[in-house]
């Protein structure tokens, strides 16, 4: 009786080393088949008509939003379906964000989303929502965040910050990084949290 020849197929499915290198191999390619071409589109690699960088105070006021978790419920991409885009407004496009670093992109919402809430409320209405959400939205259940309003940024921050998002590719000028400090002095948490939600969305408005 002649003995079976194991064929290709068979000694794939019966090695399990063999398996798992083809599989990471399948997955790796069809990655980069995806994400490749994003860095060459210039939708997704060049900013829209408007944006500017962040500020100093808008800056620090991003670091203390991703510091308090508030991505965590709040997210910042309005989706391109209609439902979205009558309530907050045009829909989210990479553009947007290249000078993001991360970018805050989700849509995991606990929350409304943020992206377009820039211009939308007073300063003043952000300064008692962050302090007591609950005095603006009664059916609120965010936690409130009083002590952004006692902690003073540290100027001293600033300018390294931004000397690093320069080197992967935010314009900053030298004049902007060597102002960065005396913009924030005295400056607190709040405020710049304040400062970074105005801006939010504000480049297509």
């Amino acid at each position: 009786m002649a003995s079976h020849k194991p064929t290709g197929h068979e000694k794939i499915e019966t090695s399990n080393f063999l398996m798992i290198v083809l599989i990471l191999v399948t997955v790796a390619f069809g990655g980069l088949v995806e994400i490749v071409p994003l860095f060459f589109q210039r939708s997704t690699t060049q900013p829209v008509e408007g944006l500017k960088p962040y500020t100093a105070l808008q800056l620090a006021g991003r670091d203390v939003y991703i510091r308090e978790g508030c991505y965590n419920c709040h997210s910042q991409m309005v989706r391109p379906f209609r439902a979205e885009t009558l309530r907050y407004g045009p829909y989210s496009v990479a553009g947007e964000f290249v000078y993001d670093h991360p970018f805050q992109w989700g849509s995991k919402r606990t929350g409304p989303d943020l992206h377009r809430v820039g211009g939308r409320y007073s300063d003043e209405w952000h300064r008692v929502h962050l302090n007591n959400p609950r005095d603006v939205v009664p059916e609120s259940n965010m936690p409130s965040y009083p002590w952004l309003a006692k902690t003073t940024l540290n100027p001293a921050e600033l300018a390294p910050k931004m000397k690093a998002l320069r080197m992967v590719g935010v314009p900053y000028t030298d004049d902007e990084i060597a102002k960065a400090a005396d913009e924030v002095k005295d400056k607190t948490e709040i405020d710049a949290v304040i400062a970074y939600l105005q801006v939010l969305g504000t480049a297509r408005k």
